[in-house]
Formats: C-alpha cells, sequence, structure tokens
C-alpha cells in the first residue's frame, strides 16, 4: 500500500471520529421539560423573564451567582441558577436563551444570551425606508 492511501485513510478516519464527536457534545434547543428528561445533557432554553417573581443578585456575597425565573416557549416555568454575573439591562430583555442543564432545583445555566428591544421604533425604521 502506498503512503498516500495510508494518510488518506488516517485523514478520513480522523474526519469520521471528529464528526461522531460533533455530534455527541453537540447542544440543543429544547424545553424545560425537554431538558429535565436528561439532566447530563447540555441544552438552550429559550423563554421570556418573569418580572413579577424576584432576580437575587448579591455581588458582596457571590458576584458569580444570578437566579431568576424563565417562562419557556411552552408556558413552563423554572428557576434559573446562572453562575456569572448580572447581564447589563437585563431586565429589558425581551426573550432569554439559558445554555446548562436541569438540576433537581432548577435550571443551572453556564452561559445566557439576551434579545433587548431594538432602539429604533417602527415608526423611524418606516421613515428611513
Amino acid at each position: 500500500m502506498k503512503k498516500s492511501h495510508i494518510v488518506l485513510i488516517l485523514v478520513i478516519a480522523g474526519a469520521i471520529g471528529l464528526a461522531i464527536y460533533s455530534l455527541q457534545s453537540s447542544e440543543t434547543y429544547a424545553s424545560f421539560r425537554e431538558a429535565e428528561q436528561e439532566p447530563e445533557k447540555v441544552f438552550h432554553v429559550v423563554g421570556k423573564l418573569n418580572l413579577e417573581k424576584e432576580m437575587i443578585y448579591n455581588p458582596q456575597q457571590d458576584v458569580n451567582l444570578f437566579s431568576f425565573y424563565l417562562i419557556d416557549k411552552e408556558g413552563v416555568e423554572n428557576k434559573v441558577w446562572l453562575y456569572k454575573t448580572k447581564p447589563q439591562d437585563f431586565e429589558k430583555s425581551e426573550q432569554v436563551v439559558v445554555v446548562g442543564s436541569m438540576k433537581q432545583d432548577g435550571f443551572h445555566a453556564k452561559d445566557v444570551l439576551t434579545k433587548c428591544p431594538s432602539k429604533y421604533s417602527d415608526a423611524q425604521t418606516q421613515q428611513v425606508q
């Protein structure tokens, strides 16, 4: 067998291994109910912040702990524990995506993505067009 064939086989085997690894470790979008079914897996949960319930952030006690309540797309509410600092203007978020996994006491997030309202109103946008 030629050296070029061996190299080609190794490259193909490496590509297959990488594809399998990326499929196994990929994070998927889900609801709180789906995340509850597989607590060891990491999920993205999209929802809306519940402003009627309290948000707890005490930087003097723990700067990397913030908790709040999120209602997912199915209407299920859950407490979210974020192990990072509270994002700036978090209360103004239209939509929130939490990345993490479900535990006994709520959803434990390693990251959060927020979609804030546009600073441009529809009237201003139509005037530009």
